[in-house]
């Protein structure tokens, strides 16, 4: 059977990312292999200052259509069959999301979907399931600039959750003029105040597999692993001790603006949300490594991945009712 290519585009409150793929048949969980033809990723910041005013800051919107028009003309050029744009956080909670919307359709020919937080967490499942081995059950963290989704299950999702906290939202809110100690003490109560919503709808102490996606985590784990540029190879299932990784949010959280310069692997559009977003997968793995530890099957370590909701966003077009780009 030949493949089918398809193009995805995952617009965040942060990044907008492009995937070009062929989609072919596979036996493995998700029934289907993504051959890569072309992945780019631009940070544009779409939800600078959302959460404070409620809207789309003008230039932001300008910023990320003129990405929207370059990765529509790659998709063209690259002869998808079928595209998929889907946006997150941000643009969920813009009260002039239309100019975003118009300005989409304008310029890619399809229907941007402004997705809920349950079809974003669904979505980032399926995308951390390429290559995953084993067959227990997994948390999957998807932590973004203005959401971090957290979805429970196999070889599907059993329970999910999107939480209104990640790197940007929490720098804004919280850490706008630095990580001091009261600034950090009230982020961190916002973070654990949700993960309490959290627990509400998932077992965290079920967890047999701790798995984080997103730029915020892939970003903590080259640090981790003390490497001097991004390497995806090293990066992607890379399965680190707790300890390592929370060594790392610790120092990350605790640096100055000319050590996160050095940093090669941390882009400039991440450098100043970087500590908050530490902060907030410290959290997540203190309240995950806590109930494992109740529950009688203490946590070791966590798993990076470098597929997540745009392999996820891919996927789904070759599950049937996806648009076509023409």
């Amino acid at each position: 059977m030949a493949p089918t290519r398809v193009a995805a585009i995952d617009c965040g409150t942060n990044t907008i990312r492009l995937l070009i793929a062929d989609a072919h048949p596979d036996g493995g969980p998700t029934g289907r292999r993504l051959e890569k033809v072309e992945r780019r990723s631009r940070i544009v910041r779409l939800g600078q200052g959302v959460d404070r005013t409620g809207r789309l800051d003008d230039g932001a919107l300008e910023r990320t259509l003129d990405v929207v028009a370059d990765y529509a003309e790659r998709i063209r050029a690259a002869g998808a069959q079928r595209a998929r744009f889907v946006a997150t956080s941000a643009t969920r909670d813009a009260s002039n999301r239309d100019l975003f919307v118009n300005g989409v359709r304008k310029r890619l020919g399809i229907e941007p979907e402004v997705v809920s937080g349950d079809e974003e967490a669904r979505l980032s499942f399926a995308g951390s399931l390429l290559g995953a081995r084993g067959e227990g059950r997994r948390l999957v963290v998807d932590l973004g600039g203005g959401s971090t989704e957290l979805v429970l299950g196999a070889r599907a999702p059993e329970a999910a959750i999107s939480l209104d906290t990640g790197s940007v939202r929490v720098t804004e809110r919280y850490l706008a003029d630095g990580v001091t100690p009261a600034a950090e003490a009230a982020a961190r109560t916002h973070v654990r105040e949700l993960l309490d919503r959290a627990e509400e709808v998932m077992d965290l102490g079920a967890t047999e597999e701790l798995v984080g996606l997103a730029g915020t985590i892939t970003t903590i784990t080259a640090h981790a692993l003390r490497l001097s540029d991004f390497d995806p190879d090293s990066i992607h299932g890379a399965r680190l001790p707790l300890g390592t990784i929370l060594a790392s949010c610790e120092a990350i959280l605790r640096s100055t603006a000319a050590e996160r310069e050095s940093w090669d692997y941390l882009r400039p559009g991440r450098r100043d949300v970087i500590a908050a977003g530490a902060l907030v997968w410290s959290e997540v793995i203190g309240r995950v490594a806590e109930r494992m530890r109740e529950a009688g099957r203490p946590l070791e370590s966590a798993v990076t991945s470098l597929t997540d909701i745009l392999d996820g966003i891919a996927l789904s077009l070759v599950e049937g009712g996806a648009e076509r780009h023409d």
